[in-house]
């Protein structure tokens, strides 16, 4: 993501593409006998009106043993309408999905090895968008959860908008 290329962890502190990989290959590798779920997730608030603040979360899930995250931001000055958000939040979702593909593609990790959570549900106003935006991502070959599911965008991602 070139307008902002850090990520932020609460163990790692800030840390770029290089040092994020060396903190997820050393994480999966402490216990390789379990399975592992990588998630990405994004949440979105509208600040003072003028601006929109979106935060992108990367889980490295450890099934049934916890997890790690990293989160990212960017603050845009265009202000959204409700539908114009969610799919901009989808879209970061699926930018930061591709960009944790391309960085490690190398190490095994594909694209079906990612789950993308989308900040919509089955009730409140963003039900009627939920085959639009679950189709687009599916259609660009992920796994996509939504609400009450989606813990990677209503709460990580969430925590830090």
């Amino acid at each position: 993501m070139a307008k902002n290329g850090f990520f932020n962890s609460l163990t790692y502190g800030k840390c770029d593409l290089v040092a994020l990989r060396r903190y997820v290959l050393a994480y999966l590798a402490v216990a390789p006998h379990y399975s592992y779920r990588l998630v990405i997730g994004t949440d979105s608030q509208v600040k003072n009106g003028h601006a929109t603040d979106f935060v992108m979360a990367l889980i490295i899930h450890r099934v049934g043993a916890g997890g790690i995250y990293f989160w990212k931001r960017i603050v845009e000055t265009k202000q959204y309408v409700l539908k114009q958000r969610i799919y901009q939040e989808a879209v970061y979702s699926l930018q930061t999905a591709e960009e944790v593909v391309e960085l490690l593609k190398k190490d095994g990790i594909t694209k079906y090895d990612l789950e993308i959570h989308v900040d919509i549900g089955h009730v409140g106003p963003t039900r009627e968008m939920i085959s639009e935006i679950v189709g687009m991502i599916r259609g660009s070959g992920y796994q996509v959860k939504t609400k009450p599911d989606s813990y990677a965008a209503s709460k990580v991602a969430d925590r830090y908008t």
